[in-house]
């Protein structure tokens, strides 16, 4: 492999890919701006504050772990 291979390759992963969650957040009933448990129990940091929405950063990094889903008060989240 020579050196152009190597700066093509990295040029490709600059690219941003969709990637479907496997989370879901019903943020009609999220108090996410008040409340931000999940934001603060995930020990992925799977979940970030987007303004007032809680939102899913990187799907990829979740564990299936659930504790998202169980501090939540409001039962605003689903992980499948």
């Amino acid at each position: 492999m020579g050196l152009g291979s190597f700066f093509k390759r990295n040029k490709d992963k600059n690219e941003k890919e969709s990637v479907e969650s496997h989370i879901d957040i019903d943020n009609d009933n999220c108090k996410g701006a008040d409340c931000e448990k999940c934001v603060i129990a995930c020990p992925n940091k799977v979940l970030v504050k987007d303004g007032d929405l809680t939102v899913v950063r990187n799907p990829i990094t979740c564990k299936y772990c659930r504790v998202c889903e169980a501090i939540c008060p409001n039962d605003c989240i689903n992980v499948n």
